[in-house]
């Protein structure tokens, strides 16, 4: 008796993993969702997804969704495009988005930009409803020298045709701040812009900025124009200041040369002065030596004195020296 009721024991719980395994393996609540949606599909497909690892709600629920809205999806399809890492859900939701919206978007077009990265649910959404990007402040000089400090708003369109493959939103703000920068650096004056800022907006929508990209621009209206600095005072207040360092440089070394050039002259007249002091000194060895050979008198030396002394008072009045002149021998 006592064996009877392990064995039963055994029957239970082995009944009872049973069940857990088959209900695991069959979901049968969302067969019967699928059979009442109208989508035809077997137990045995269901039982092969979980071999295959794939959730069966995860495709299963799309397609009754895709189904009601009258929109014809294959299972395997969606199973591929789960298995390829997709999102069967969003795309679904971006085909049903874009039937109501009549927007030619197919299964093969949105499960491609689905794995390019993109959310192409979002893709339909702004493609139907356009979407608002706002550019940050962009920074540029007019010809007078005054900086200008923009803000735009950027309409953009999706375009779906030109989602795989085209550039984002990043793309959209670098070119449209390049040609706000191109429209103001063209203008001559700073009070041009921001009396008619529209030239801005025409001048950069004309120019097709959304070439190669995932979006098509439809308005770019500028938002915000604040005047920075005089850029221009300052580049000049700079060069001056370069200006003048270069003079000063200049004329530094114009003072250097001229004391090298003094100092030069002081030690030639140094120079000079030396030799006439040793010219002086060999006088009285010539005088007498015209003494001994009779070349000189005493009436020339005579005469010598009274010219030097002479000269030396006409010296004396010359530089207004008070000192007596030396007494004639």
């Amino acid at each position: 008796m006592q064996q009877l009721d392990i064995f039963s024991l055994f029957v239970l719980i082995g009944g009872l993993l049973l069940i857990s395994v088959v209900a695991w393996a069959v979901p049968v609540r969302l067969w019967v969702e699928a059979i009442s949606a109208g989508v035809r599909i077997g137990i045995s497909y269901l039982i092969g997804m979980r071999l295959r690892k794939v959730t069966p709600a995860a495709v299963v629920r799309p397609l009754i969704w895709a189904t009601k809205a009258g929109i014809p999806l294959n299972i395997n399809d969606l199973e591929a495009h789960y298995l390829a890492g997709g999102d069967v859900m969003r795309v679904v939701r971006a085909l049903i988005s874009a039937d109501k919206a009549s927007i030619d978007l197919g299964f093969q077009q949105a499960a491609a930009i689905d794995l390019a990265g993109r959310d192409v649910f979002e893709a339909v959404q702004v493609s139907v409803n356009p979407k608002v990007i706002n550019t940050p402040k962009v920074a540029a000089m007019a010809i007078d020298g005054i900086q200008l400090i923009a803000q735009a708003r950027v309409t953009v369109r999706a375009n779906i045709n030109r989602l795989v493959g085209g550039a984002g939103e990043d793309t959209i703000l670098a070119r449209v701040g390049e040609g706000i920068v191109s429209s103001i650096g063209s203008a001559v004056t700073h009070q041009a812009v921001l009396e008619n800022p529209d030239a801005i907006s025409k001048s950069v929508l004309a120019k097709g900025l959304d070439s190669g990209t995932a979006f098509e621009i439809l308005s770019i209206d500028i938002a915000d124009v604040d005047v920075g600095k005089n850029i221009g005072a300052d580049l000049q207040a700079h060069q001056a200041d370069a200006d003048k360092q270069v003079a000063q440089a200049r004329a530094e070394e114009r003072r250097a040369m001229a004391v090298a050039q003094e100092q030069e002259m002081k030690a030639k007249v140094e120079e000079m002065k030396a030799d006439l002091v040793k010219a002086e000194a060999e006088v009285p060895a010539a005088l007498a030596e015209a003494f001994r050979q009779g070349h000189m008198g005493v009436m020339d030396y005579v005469r010598y004195n009274n010219v030097q002394s002479d000269t030396e008072m006409r010296k004396s009045i010359a530089t207004g020296d008070e000192e007596d002149t030396e007494p004639l021998a």
